[in-house]
C-alpha cells in the first residue's frame, strides 16, 4: 500500500508525531483458509475451503458468493446459507439423549510421517473413519470443525433415527453424534475415508487477511431457526 506509506511519511515531515516503528504497529487481523479435495462415491472431487477466525468459520466451494456453512464460535449456532432459496437455515446444539448399553467404539492410533499420526475408529468390527492427521497443524481449524460436529451432532441423530431401518448404521453414529470429535481431537485431518466411501485429501493451508463481509449473512436474507 505505497500511497498509504507515502501519506504516513508526508505528515512526518510536517512536524507531526513520527511514524511508529513498523515492529511496533499492531498486526492486521488475519484469518486460516485450508482447502480440502473431497469425493463422494461415484461423483467427480470437488473443492471444500474452510476459513477460520476466533470467533467464526465458514465452509463453502471457494466461491465467495456462492452458498456456505457458517458457525458462529462465540454463540454455538450454524446457519446454512442457500442463495438459491433466498434463505438461511440456523441449528443451535440440542440435547443428544444417552449412549447405547454397549457402545464401544475403538479409535487405533498409530505414528505416521512425522509429526502425524495415523487413526482408525470403529464399531463392531466395521471401520467408519479412518486417515491421517497432524497434531501441530492449524488446531484452531480442526478445534472449529469438532465444533461444527458438535452443534449438529442432535440434528444428525433426529436425521438418522427418522431414517429407514435399513439406512441406519452405528458408524453414522459413531461419525456425526457419539464420537462426532474423536477423530479431530488428533489434529488437523490430511487424508481421511468413511466407511460411504466418502474421501477427503488436504490441498492447501494458509494464513490470509481477514475479510469479515465473508462471515455474514446477505443482508435481506432470513433466518429461519430449524428445531433444536
Amino acid at each position: 500500500m505505497r500511497w498509504l506509506s507515502g501519506c504516513l511519511f508526508g505528515m512526518g515531515l510536517l512536524g507531526l508525531p513520527p511514524v511508529q516503528a513498523v515492529d511496533s504497529l499492531p498486526a492486521s487481523p488475519t484469518m486460516i483458509a485450508v482447502r480440502y479435495i473431497d469425493q463422494d462415491p461415484g461423483d467427480p472431487p470437488y473443492l471444500t475451503r474452510i476459513l477460520v477466525t476466533p470467533d467464526f468459520m465458514r465452509m463453502d466451494e471457494g466461491k465467495d458468493g456462492g452458498d456456505f456453512v457458517l458457525l458462529d464460535r462465540r454463540q454455538q449456532k450454524v446457519i446454512n446459507v442457500m442463495h438459491g432459496n433466498q434463505l438461511a437455515m440456523g441449528f443451535s446444539a440440542g440435547k443428544l439423549p444417552p449412549k447405547p448399553a454397549g457402545w464401544k467404539p475403538v479409535l487405533e492410533v498409530q505414528p505416521a510421517a512425522t509429526g502425524t499420526q495415523r487413526f482408525s475408529l470403529t464399531v463392531e468390527g466395521v471401520v467408519c473413519s479412518e486417515g491421517v492427521a497432524a497434531q501441530r497443524a492449524a488446531p484452531d481449524v480442526a478445534h472449529a470443525m469438532a465444533e461444527l460436529k458438535s452443534v449438529l451432532a442432535a440434528m444428525q441423530y433426529r436425521v438418522w433415527k427418522d431414517s429407514p431401518r435399513e439406512l441406519q448404521h452405528d458408524c453414522d453414529l459413531a461419525n456425526q453424534v457419539w464420537e462426532s470429535g474423536a477423530t479431530l481431537e488428533l489434529g488437523l485431518p490430511l487424508e481421511e475415508r468413511e466407511f460411504t466411501g466418502r474421501t477427503r485429501q488436504f490441498e492447501s493451508e494458509s494464513k490470509q487477511p481477514l475479510r469479515p463481509e465473508l462471515f455474514r449473512v446477505p443482508d435481506g436474507m432470513p433466518v429461519v431457526d430449524a428445531p433444536s
